[in-house]
């Protein structure tokens, strides 16, 4: 069925094609999380175990919130490690396990990427595809993984 929400096909198009790489971001940087999650050793190990904890269990939610989003603006949402390392700007290290600092330093690196790219998509949502929703939830996004960078910021300071 064919939506009618005040937004063009060719708009829709272009948030579930915008979403579907903040998905595949999502997901890669929720794997990366677990990895450090299960890999992080130290002084600190039981902080940093849960603060990733937490993190990708945020992420966890975020996921699926993106997912849902767009399915409701009629699209297929995508599922597969491929798909996802397809769309990604998330950089993975596969066979590398960096000591805590430098698990830090990736995370906060990772997140501050998230931040620029989600900003540039909240203009595109709300300027070019007149999608104020998407924009509304990016804005949500971002905003989570700037508190969550920030989290990581006291650490290295």
């Amino acid at each position: 069925m064919k939506l009618q929400i005040g937004i063009t096909e060719a708009h829709l198009k272009n948030s579930i094609s915008i979403l579907s790489s903040i998905l595949a971001n999502e997901m890669t940087f929720y794997i990366k999380l677990r990895k450090f999650h299960w890999n992080v050793s130290g002084q600190s190990f039981m902080e940093l175990h849960k603060l990733f904890e937490g993190q990708y269990t945020q992420l966890e939610v975020s996921i699926d919130e993106t997912a849902e989003r767009i399915s409701k603006l009629g699209g297929k949402t995508i599922g597969t490690m491929k798909e996802f390392s397809e769309l990604t700007i998330i950089k993975e290290s596969p066979n590398q396990y960096p000591g805590q600092k430098e698990m830090l330093r990736e995370l906060l690196e990772d997140h501050e990427t998230l931040i620029v790219q989600l900003r540039k998509d909240v203009n595109a949502s709300a300027d070019e595809n007149n999608d104020a929703g998407t924009a509304d939830f990016l804005t949500g996004l971002m905003l989570a993984h700037e508190t969550m960078a920030w989290t990581l910021r006291r650490y290295l300071e």
